[in-house]
């Protein structure tokens, strides 16, 4: 599964919050998007999910311990 390693909300390096983002190739069990959370143990890790040939994304994001229902961000 191909993921990054990013720092977000920032334009500078080390700097902002350490998340991971991972590009699904399909929709999974909760299980597995939680385990893979832990394994990479951030704050948040996002999950995408390209759907309509790459016109819209499906996005979710959780923690070490749970899913999150939107990103606090983006209100």
């Amino acid at each position: 599964m191909p993921f990054f390693h990013v720092d977000a909300f920032t334009d500078k390096p080390f700097a902002g919050n350490p998340a991971a983002v991972c590009q699904m190739p399909c929709d999974l069990d909760d299980k597995i998007y939680l385990s893979v959370s832990r394994e990479m143990n951030l704050s948040e890790t996002a999950f995408f999910q390209s759907r309509s040939q790459g016109k819209e994304f499906r996005l979710r994001w959780f923690t070490p311990l749970t899913e999150v229902d939107r990103f606090s961000h983006l209100k």
